[in-house]
């Protein structure tokens, strides 16, 4: 049985591309923080990860929020945020970095307004309900078939 090269990479919590997508968000963020001082369009910008290529060609950099002027500055400073990594960085290859909105951002977004959405319908409900003094929709007193509840 071979031994491994490096006795400490077995022992490593989390594979290498985890580490490395890791490495790349410290790298970018501090990057991003220093230009913000010279370029206003990049104030208020929240780094949220880096999903980098197995092969290292390619990063996508998640964000918080992107506005067209965000993203116009991030390209115009996409050489020297991949100067920042190659300096730091120390793999065979810079990634060429594409800038995105975090897609989890918006999906929490819209879990949040239906959660709020079935809120509104159940005050409504309680409301409605409340005078003549039928049961709560939650205490399990009244059972709701499909179909019966208001928007289903």
């Amino acid at each position: 049985m071979a031994r491994p090269r490096h006795p400490a990479a077995a022992q490593r919590a989390y594979p290498r591309a985890a580490r490395l997508n890791e490495l790349l968000r410290e790298v970018l963020a501090e990057a991003l923080e220093r230009l913000e001082d010279t370029d206003e369009r990049l104030g208020m910008l929240t780094l949220t990860g880096v999903s980098c290529e197995p092969d290292l060609r390619h990063a996508v950099v998640f964000l918080a929020s992107l506005s067209d002027g965000a993203r116009a500055a991030l390209e115009e400073h996409r050489r020297q945020l991949q100067a920042a990594v190659a300096s730091q960085v120390r793999t065979r290859r810079v990634p060429a970095l594409r800038f995105e909105a975090d897609p989890a951002i918006e999906a929490a977004r819209r879990v949040d307004e239906a959660l709020r959405r079935a809120q509104v319908r159940v005050e409504t409900w309680q409301g409605e309900h409340a005078a003549s003094g039928a049961a709560d929709p939650g205490s399990g007193a009244e059972k709701l078939e499909p179909g019966d509840a208001k928007g289903s």
